[in-house]
């Protein structure tokens, strides 16, 4: 167990690297584009349109594949929309956009089909919490090395970069091939009905519609704060540096908060219970982000995002845990797949809503506003809606 969760926490780490870098170095690709703010929201919109389909298609090939084989394939794909945004332009962006995020999107599903075989059942929550940790823990390292790089090597040197580290941690990877992938099926059919098999097999299930709607709007809300806030510091002028050092102090928060509610759901509270908490959490604490301005002191800043970034940014492990609990033997990959489809429409949705209202206003405050509803929604949901577990914890 604690191979696959070392493996799965690289390949997270790394790709999680490269797709926040477009958000971190917004600021100075804006600059150099001549672009509107408003277009970080169409591009993160892109991004979640392209995992939104690699996703519902990634329960087939992870079976036939195997797990480790496809985080590689999506290393590679992350590393791909890097390489291909130093064309710079709307061109040069989409393609990054689309290549960097479609087939990059089965690497949560490959990492839950791991986890599910090789952990614990009792101690799923921890195990899944533990290696989802690599996310914020490659957006700190993006956000605190990403502008640092960028004085040396331009916005273009440091995509590029990130793509060598894709290629290098997905060759790191093939010695644990056959040693993890040990129940690919080369014969598995892949159809295109499987994207709609994806779908239909969660909402079919109450509480896997139940977890597909809460991660919709965790997704969603995390995409937003992820994509714009490095650039709504710069907007109440703070230096591309400062907010991004800022940024990654927040968003390492979410670090400990991961193994947090783990720990919790594992052992102490129900995780739907756990999981509304959090729904509340991120939706005050982002309307209260929405109410910056340059007269807030970078504490009071701190403190607010660091508890969005303790909500919005720390609920995988456990929603990831119990949709993979909730899964058929040997399909959680695909499962994960279909609940984790909800949440990249969430990701394709809310940024864009975010942006049009960006745009209209003006102002980032009504953007804040609008995209915690879901949120809020989901919380009183799993409050007040009993959900009768088919497994016994």
């Amino acid at each position: 167990m604690l191979i696959a969760i070392v493996a799965m926490f690289l390949q997270q780490t790394c790709g999680s690297v490269g797709r926040v870098l477009p958000a971190v170095l917004a600021p100075l690709i804006i600059l150099e584009l001549h672009a509107d703010p408003s277009w970080v929201g169409v591009y993160f919109a892109l991004s979640a349109l392209a995992a939104l389909v690699g996703q519902l298609g990634s329960g087939g090939f992870i079976i036939r594949h195997g797990a480790i084989r496809m985080s590689q394939m999506a290393l590679l794909s992350t590393g791909g929309g890097m390489a291909v945004a130093i064309v710079g332009g709307a061109a040069g962006f989409v393609l990054s956009a689309l290549v960097g995020n479609g087939i990059a999107a089965v690497a949560t599903p490959a990492s839950s089909q791991l986890l599910g075989r090789w952990a614990v059942r009792r101690y799923a929550p921890f195990a899944f919490s533990i290696a989802q940790t690599a996310i914020p823990a490659g957006i700190l390292l993006g956000g605190s090395l990403g502008p640092t790089l960028a004085q040396s090597l331009g916005w273009r040197g440091t995509m590029l970069a990130s793509a060598g580290l894709c290629l290098a941690v997905a060759l790191l990877l093939q010695p644990l091939r056959g040693r993890l992938d040990t129940d690919p099926d080369p014969t598995h059919p892949i159809h295109l009905s499987d994207f709609v098999t994806t779908v239909t097999s969660v909402l079919a299930v109450p509480e896997l519609r139940a977890l597909s709607f809460a991660c919709f709007a965790f997704n969603g809300l995390q995409s937003v704060f992820t994509a714009y806030f490095v650039t709504y510091l710069v907007a109440l002028r703070y230096d591309l540096v400062a907010a991004g050092s800022l940024f990654s102090m927040v968003i390492a928060i979410a670090i400990p908060c991961r193994i947090l509610w783990g720990w919790v759901g594992s052992f102490y509270v129900p995780p739907r219970f756990v999981m509304a908490g959090l729904a509340f959490g991120m939706a005050v604490s982002a309307v209260l982000t929405g109410a910056f301005s340059a007269t807030w002191t970078t504490l009071a800043i701190g403190l607010v995002t660091s508890v969005l970034s303790a909500t919005a940014m720390s609920w995988h492990g456990i929603l990831l845990s119990e949709s993979a609990r909730l899964a058929p033997f040997g399909r959680a990959g695909s499962i994960t797949g279909g609940v984790l489809s909800f949440g990249q429409m969430g990701a394709f949705l809310l940024p864009a809503v975010f942006s049009l209202l960006l745009h209209v206003t003006g102002g980032y405050a009504a953007g804040w506003a609008v995209c915690a509803i879901p949120a809020m929604l989901v919380g009183v949901n799993l409050l007040r809606k009993k959900v009768t577990m088919h497994a016994s914890r």
